[in-house]
């Protein structure tokens, strides 16, 4: 029984639709999980997809690349997915000028202190420079945050694995910490979440509110417009702080 296990593995592995199939299993398990619980804020897909693709990944002693190859589908998707933001924006749009002064001076802020706050703790926790560095660019989107980690001497790497682990953490806390704080307009409650969450963050709105959800992707654009422009000035002045050369 073993022996056709492993020889039915062996065969599916060969498939370059297995790792495509697997994400969309894996997601479909954490989003059924989600609706079970009711849209809990704890219960996020991502991270139950994630989960599980990694343990099957150690199970099966698959690389990441070769997982890559098969399911990067998915990650060639996500250019469209982004682009198709404009649309539920573009019906917003009046709402998004009456803000435009807040909304860029959130940006600013929360942009800055996102970075400087991930510097801190991580210096804080006595982290080597290299991995301070990883961690500044943390709440923007994978590519960008990848790009700005190399450029500032980070490990990009790392840099995406934090990416992630932000988003998922945002789209778990952003809702019961804006609740605790009292904070009720959606236009503030999305550009929280896209700016900190990014991409995941960004899903999260959608899923609350339509307004969010507008804000939060006016802010996971911006955020990556600001961010590779705002850290590198923010470690520069933070060098001393960091130990960096």
């Amino acid at each position: 029984m073993m022996t056709d296990l492993v020889d039915i593995w062996v065969y599916l592995a060969r498939s370059p639709l297995l790792w495509l199939t697997a994400t969309l299993l894996a997601y479909g398990v954490g989003y059924w999980c989600m609706e079970k619980c009711r849209h809990h804020p704890a219960v996020n897909p991502v991270a139950i997809a994630a989960a599980l693709l990694v343990a099957l990944l150690l199970l099966s002693g698959t690389s990441y690349q070769a997982y890559f190859d098969g399911a990067q589908f998915v990650h060639f998707l996500l250019g469209p997915a982004i682009v198709a933001l404009a649309v539920p924006l573009f019906r917003h749009l009046p709402k998004v000028r009456a803000s435009l002064v807040p909304t860029l001076a959130a940006l600013l802020v929360g942009a800055s202190v996102a970075a400087v706050s991930a510097i801190t703790v991580a210096v804080w926790f006595g982290a080597t420079p290299q991995v301070t560095l990883s961690m500044a660019p943390k709440s923007t989107t994978s590519p960008i945050a990848m790009g700005i980690s190399e450029q500032i001497g980070g490990l990009p790497s790392l840099t995406a694995a934090m990416v992630v682990a932000t988003g998922v953490l945002g789209a778990i806390l952003v809702t019961p910490l804006l609740n605790l704080l009292r904070i009720r307009d959606w236009r503030a409650r999305g550009f929280a979440a896209g700016t900190v969450s990014h991409g995941i963050g960004t899903a999260r709105a959608f899923q609350v509110n339509a307004v969010a959800g507008v804000f939060a992707a006016v802010a996971l654009c911006l955020n990556a417009l600001a961010t590779p422009i705002l850290v590198p000035l923010i470690v520069a002045a933070l060098q001393g702080f960091i130990g960096a050369k």
